[in-house]
């Protein structure tokens, strides 16, 4: 069975309470809207404005007045929503996230201090804590051929069920400038790609991911 126990770390985050009951991480990808509708009700009215239908937006957030923001969506403090950004709905953005100037977010979790800052895609994906996207890096969540989208670990092949299915980034993963996130990609915490790479699979955490057949571990400092 595929376990990768520093994949996320979920005991500050709102999103906690999703992740109990599921074997694999990308099993909460279809509960996400009804998640939120059922959390926004709850938050604190002295912390979250409620501007429209099923959005929950903090009153310490910067949000651009060209944002785009359809719910159901959380936006938690301090988060950072820039000019003409595209939130189409599903989207819980943590503490202190960026999104930024022509970003579309699409049923995502954002753990905190993420960074999409820059001309990204991110659709059916889970952001771990601090991970970075370089400019124009995207996820992409639906396979060529439409078929059901499976992760491979090695020889290990685990079929998800999902039709679409973006990627899994682990805490402090840095991916670099314009590269694609093929459907069931899960980045290990820490890892770092190149720019320019197109990754599919499972890459262990602290690996540095320069091409698909030049992968290494990070040294430790």
């Amino acid at each position: 069975m595929y376990q990768n126990p520093d994949l996320f770390d979920l005991s500050h985050t709102l999103a906690g309470a999703l992740f109990e009951a599921t074997e694999y991480p990308w099993q909460v990808l279809p509960q996400i809207g009804d998640f939120l509708k059922k959390l926004g009700p709850q938050l604190p009215t002295e912390v979250f404005d409620h501007p429209d239908e099923f959005v929950w937006i903090a009153k310490s957030a910067r949000v651009a007045p060209t944002a785009s923001i359809t719910g159901p969506c959380i936006i938690c403090e301090d988060a950072e929503i820039r000019h003409c950004a595209f939130i189409r709905g599903n989207a819980l953005v943590g503490a202190n996230c960026v999104v930024g100037n022509s970003v579309e977010l699409k049923n995502v979790i954002l753990f905190d201090n993420v960074q999409v800052p820059h001309y990204n895609y991110v659709g059916d994906s889970i952001l771990g804590y601090r991970a970075h996207m370089g400019a124009g890096s995207i996820t992409s969540n639906v396979k060529s051929d439409k078929t059901l989208v499976v992760v491979k670990d090695g020889h290990t092949e685990i079929p998800t069920g999902l039709k679409k299915f973006g990627a899994m980034l682990g805490d402090f993963v840095e991916v670099g400038c314009n590269s694609v996130l093929n459907p069931g990609t899960v980045l290990g915490r820490g890892t770092s790609v190149y720019p320019l790479s197109s990754v599919r699979g499972v890459i262990p955490a602290e690996s540095i991911f320069k091409s698909a057949n030049n992968i290494v571990k990070r040294e430790k400092n």
